[in-house]
């Protein structure tokens, strides 16, 4: 299933019809960044990570996404790589059937749409207002497309019904929003996705983070701003993907810059009465289950499918399922759990996560973004790096390079 054949074909294509270099660290100069301490090179290096580490998550676990760990190993094996996805379409997975490997769902859409926000804002603070129009505006678009489509075939509209089903809930609380309609936003904030607390910041907030390399706090407090679709501790949650995207992106930044990054709390979480922070009890389920993990196995935290850590890791995380996969403290759990298993190495995160099952695509995505700014573009590994970049580009019209380029010229104001 790895489709090698046809990826060679897009790449022939795509090499043809480029019409330009494409956007690398050399468009960037070596001067430094006197508030950052990175040179626009390097700020360049971390926002390309972050945007192609998180497909590089997203395109691994596409093809198995909300797949049992059962079904995984009985189809594909033990998956360390990108693989093609033979599977149906919709809103919020592929919107292209029968993808090659590098092919991507909602989950680098999600980073698309935060970007092209990011270069609409002009001040060191971020508007939630504005992102809220963002992403109605987004989805007004497709309802005019569905409008416009002159035909009697129905491929056109199915193919925008899936556009419209994939924001339909965010439009219903993005309008009142924007309407400055307390009464209406809560009752649809409260009615999203059936009043679930689903993992919606978590699918732009690390994008939001690499707007504020090296300050954690700020990208805290801005991420949790625009946490208008979250319910509950889910809003802690964004935020500390967001202090942790911003925690690795900082000059010489070390794993326990990432990990110290979570004990920040500017929203006072711990003064809640009664509970506490429950972000913070999911990083110790985390930090213990990965400790426990060590000790099952002579050799460690193992990346084999016969692992005894590995097994009791999977076994411990079975224990904290909720309701619905895409929970956004089960999410977080399943992230944190992967990086620290694995010592924060890029790869043995995603192929964790994505052998792990339920929600693999966005567990993997956030990894990825997280782990992509922390070690930069250059650092992912080549092969997917590349593969992800051409399939997205070629047949999804998603050019990741334009956007890390777009977006450093915006952080640099040139």
């Amino acid at each position: 299933m790895r489709n090698l054949d046809l990826f060679a074909l897009i790449l022939l294509m795509y090499t043809a019809c480029s019409t330009k270099e494409p956007a690398s660290p050399s468009d960037f100069s070596d001067q430094e960044i006197p508030e950052l301490g990175l040179t626009e090179k390097q700020l360049h290096d971390k926002l390309l990570g972050m945007l192609v580490g998180s497909a590089i998550g997203d395109a691994m676990g596409a093809p198995t996404e909300m797949w049992s760990r059962e079904a995984i190993k009985l189809e594909y094996g033990f998956v360390e790589s990108l693989d093609s996805m033979i599977r149906e379409v919709s809103p919020e997975g592929i919107w292209t059937a029968n993808l090659p490997g590098g092919g991507t769902t909602d989950d680098t859409r999600w980073k698309v749409l935060t970007t092209n926000y990011l270069l609409s804002q002009t001040s060191k603070g971020l508007n939630p207002r504005d992102f809220a129009e963002q992403v109605f505006e987004t989805y007004e678009s497709y309802t005019k497309e569905f409008k416009e489509i002159k035909s009697t075939d129905p491929k056109p509209f199915e193919q925008v019904a899936l556009k419209m089903g994939w924001l339909q809930e965010w439009a219903k609380v993005s309008r009142p929003y924007i309407d400055n309609n307390l009464t209406g936003y809560a009752d649809s904030l409260g009615k999203f996705y059936g009043g679930e607390m689903v993992c919606a910041g978590l699918l732009y907030s690390p994008s939001l983070g690499s707007y504020f390399p090296g300050n954690p706090e700020k990208a805290y407090a801005e991420a949790y701003k625009l946490s208008i679709y979250d319910l509950g501790y889910a809003k802690d949650i964004s935020a500390q993907s967001a202090a942790m995207t911003a925690a690795g992106m900082k000059p010489n930044a070390s794993k326990e810059d990432l990990l110290a990054s979570l004990r920040l709390d500017p929203a006072n979480y711990f003064e809640s009465r009664l509970v506490g922070r429950t972000a913070h009890t999911i990083l110790k389920n985390a930090l213990w289950i990965s400790a426990e993990s060590a000790k099952q196995d002579s050799l460690g935290n193992q990346l084999q499918v016969d692992s005894k850590a590995l097994r009791f890791a999977y076994g411990q995380l079975d224990l904290q399922l909720q309701d619905m996969p895409f929970h956004s403290g089960e999410i977080w759990l399943q992230t944190l759990t992967a990086m620290i298993y694995s010592d924060f190495d890029f790869m043995g995160s995603l192929i964790f996560l994505v052998n792990y099952g339920r929600d693999n695509d966005t567990t993997a995505a956030v990894a990825g973004a997280i782990l992509g700014a922390f070690y930069g573009f250059e650092q992912l590994p080549i092969r997917e790096r590349e593969k992800v970049i051409v399939v997205n580009k070629a047949l999804l019209g998603i050019d990741l390079e334009q956007l890390a380029n777009d977006l450093t010229a915006h952080m640099l104001g040139k």
